[in-house]
């Protein structure tokens, strides 16, 4: 899965490619500290998943979502916000997921963890013929 971050923050953004690194099959592949920046990563990363902070400078994080999803195929995001009443705003916003930034590191692996399941199941849906069933999982 290949992941952009967006956050202001270095400090920030340095924790997260460190602990993504240790998540297989996950690689950072780019990090922008504002929103023009991002958009024009996303262009030529073509990213799975966006860890976008909601208060990354430029642009408003909703109008970011809406260009994004419209010029790209749909990255998924996932929105790290400082405040819990941002929860609302970004979802209505089309964010995939909301993670505070205070919460603990397994909740936002647990959202990428997410992530990645629906990226797999939606390019299994993309490759199997219209009509078909889906294979039956099995865990081993």
């Amino acid at each position: 899965m290949r992941v952009l971050l967006g956050t202001e923050q270095p400090h920030l953004r340095l924790a997260l490619e460190l602990y993504l690194s240790e998540e297989p099959g996950v690689a950072v592949v780019g990090t922008a500290s504002e929103t023009e920046g991002l958009l024009a990563l996303i262009q030529t990363t073509r990213p799975d998943l966006v860890l976008l902070d909601w208060d990354l400078p430029g642009l408003p994080c909703a109008q970011v979502l809406g260009t994004a999803r419209s010029a790209n195929g749909q990255p998924s995001f996932i929105i790290l916000g400082k405040e819990a009443g941002t929860e609302q705003p970004a979802l209505a916003a089309s964010a995939d997921a909301f993670v505070l930034k205070g919460d603990m590191p397994e909740q936002l692996l647990a959202a990428v963890r997410r992530a990645r399941a629906r990226a797999a199941d939606g390019a299994v849906a993309q490759t199997r013929p219209l009509g078909s069933q889906p294979a039956e999982r099995r865990t081993p």
